[in-house]
């Protein structure tokens, strides 16, 4: 059990990330009262109702005072305004994290500003979710055996580093570290381009189905079966909150749009060839590559 503890724990965004925070750290007993700031009544009266907060208010400086640890859970392109709404009201002993998909931005932003409260802003990603959002889909296992990235930055103060690492290992997660700009150029690779493909892949069944004469989709979606479900489950996510993630990565998520068209391309040209034996080598290697994984995930 850790020796960390919150007294007064701050989520700002108390969505599937932010609620399943809250929720998983009672369940660990490692926080005592948790205070929840949101933009939408309806959802912030849901994370009442289900416990994960104990109240809520829209004062910043009423939330943050006598606060131990602040938890950011908006949407990436909110971090900077959100930042500036709190640090006049931040407390030194205050300890401030993130749960970014991004972190260059975030990182830019919190240095513009922080302030001297820098030191204890501990850049954080979980890698974890579902396609649901908002308070009702919250719960406290969501972390479990789930990797959590921290990317700490050379002022930070060690005991928020540790503190964060603790509060994340309390959720049942799995703690790593990594300089922001690699980050930033992984989760393009395995996390946005994902998301980008499964997005345009039902956009183009969309305009398929018209191409022949089906001018509603579900025509052609009612035959489908459980290949095209699994590929397409993440484009029930928040459309706004995946848009500015690419945009705030796109540097990244470009250079991996433009190699995975040259993927595309290969194995157009197999097909074009003929070339049974390279299509089943590829396919081979991909299977290889998916079991090693599944192998993995299930140790973990």
């Amino acid at each position: 059990m850790t020796s960390f503890h919150i007294s007064k724990l701050v989520i700002i965004g108390v969505g599937l990330i932010g609620g399943s925070f809250a929720l998983a750290l009672r369940q660990a007993g490692l926080v005592k009262h948790i205070v929840g700031i949101g933009r939408s009544p309806q959802n912030m009266q849901h994370a009442l109702d289900r416990g994960i907060i104990d109240e809520q208010t829209s004062d910043f400086s009423a939330a943050l005072a006598d606060a131990d640890f602040v938890l950011l859970a908006v949407p990436v392109k909110q971090t900077g305004r959100v930042m500036q709404q709190m640090k006049p009201c931040l407390e030194g002993h205050t300890i401030i994290s993130d749960v970014g998909s991004t972190k260059q931005n975030v990182v830019q932003a919190a240095r513009e500003n922080l302030g001297e409260h820098i030191e204890r802003f501990i850049p954080a990603h979980p890698v974890a979710g579902t396609e649901f959002n908002g308070a009702q889909a919250a719960f406290p296992e969501l972390f479990q055996s789930k990797p959590v990235i921290l990317t700490p930055l050379p002022e930070n103060d060690q005991q928020a580093v540790d503190a964060v690492t603790a509060f994340w290992q309390g959720c049942g997660a799995r703690v790593s570290s990594m300089q922001p700009e690699q980050h930033d150029q992984l989760l393009a690779a395995i996390s946005h381009l994902p998301h980008m493909l499964a997005f345009s892949l039902m956009q183009h069944i969309h305009t398929l189905s018209q191409t022949l004469g089906e001018e509603n989709p579900l025509a052609l979606l009612r035959f489908a079966g459980t290949s095209l479900n699994d590929m397409t489950r993440i484009t029930a996510s928040s459309p706004e909150m995946w848009r500015d993630i690419c945009l705030e990565n796109r540097a990244a998520l470009l250079t991996q749009i433009e190699a995975y068209q040259q993927e595309l391309s290969a194995l157009r040209q197999m097909l074009v060839n003929h070339d049974g034996e390279s299509l089943q080598k590829l396919f081979s290697a991909a299977r290889a590559t998916r079991q090693a994984w599944t192998a993995l995930r299930d140790k973990s």
